[in-house]
């Protein structure tokens, strides 16, 4: 599973942090982290730090927080994705159907958040 940062994907300025060329054994694992470090232990998740998770060109950090901020940048090519515990519940059950099998298609792991960065989970990266 890669982790990579792309700046204007579109003619309207859009961003957005994606983890990307993965299998459905990486994407259970990926669940397992959440629901281990975000769910039950209530502590930040820092992808880089998971063995599975190649960083490309960036950080992100996973954050509890009392409002959903989505993804922000702390530095240039540093971000911190702030959700709430209910938000995180949510996520994990968009990623749910990539653990149970192989699939082309791709999910945004937040919706509904004014915010000009978005994260993509898809294995073929597109």
């Amino acid at each position: 599973m890669k982790l990579d940062y792309i700046n204007n994907i579109n003619e309207f300025g859009d961003k957005i942090v994606r983890l990307y060329n993965f299998d459905a054994a990486e994407a259970k694992a990926f669940s397992e982290s959440i629901s281990m470090h975000i769910i039950s232990n209530k502590s930040n998740f820092n992808l880089e730090s998971a063995t599975y998770i190649q960083a490309q060109n960036c950080q992100l950090s996973l954050s509890l927080s009392d409002e959903d901020e989505g993804i922000i940048s702390l530095k240039p090519r540093e971000f911190v994705c702030n959700l709430t515990l209910s938000s995180y519940h949510k996520m994990l059950l968009l990623i749910q159907p990539f653990c149970l099998k192989e699939m082309k298609s791709y999910q945004f792991l937040y919706e509904d958040i004014d915010n000009p960065i978005d994260f993509l989970f898809s294995p073929s990266g597109k």
